[in-house]
């Protein structure tokens, strides 16, 4: 059986597509810190289950994006509502900052701080 010599000589390395290996050390350069983005929007939490971004369930958010007696019929936290034309259903979506903002706003004892 007769060899390929072009291999064996290491000015035809590329022609045998293996790369060349060395032995000299590299550095590894430090690897930024990566930021967590926040969402602009958050869905409402499946029925049983809590919002993952805050801990709080459905009913909970519900009180704070709809018109209800708990909260004078003004909602604190903004929401809107997509849906198609004509159709009855739809999609809740939870401004996450505006729902930040108004969880911020409560003190160490539970009670909303007057601003």
């Amino acid at each position: 059986m007769k060899q390929d010599t072009r291999c064996n000589d290491n000015s035809a390395v590329q022609e045998c597509g293996v790369a060349k290996q060395t032995t000299a050390s590299i550095q590894a350069q430090p690897v930024p810190a990566t930021t967590t983005t926040q969402p602009e929007f958050i869905r409402l939490p499946k029925p049983g289950t809590l919002c993952p971004h805050t801990g709080l369930g459905r009913g909970k958010l519900n009180q704070m994006i709809l018109p209800c007696r708990e909260n004078g019929f003004r909602p604190p936290v903004k929401s809107v509502c997509l849906r198609r034309e004509g159709s009855v259903k739809g999609v809740r979506l939870i401004s996450y900052s505006s729902l930040i903002t108004y969880l911020n706003g409560f003190g160490d004892n539970g009670n909303r701080d007057p601003r």
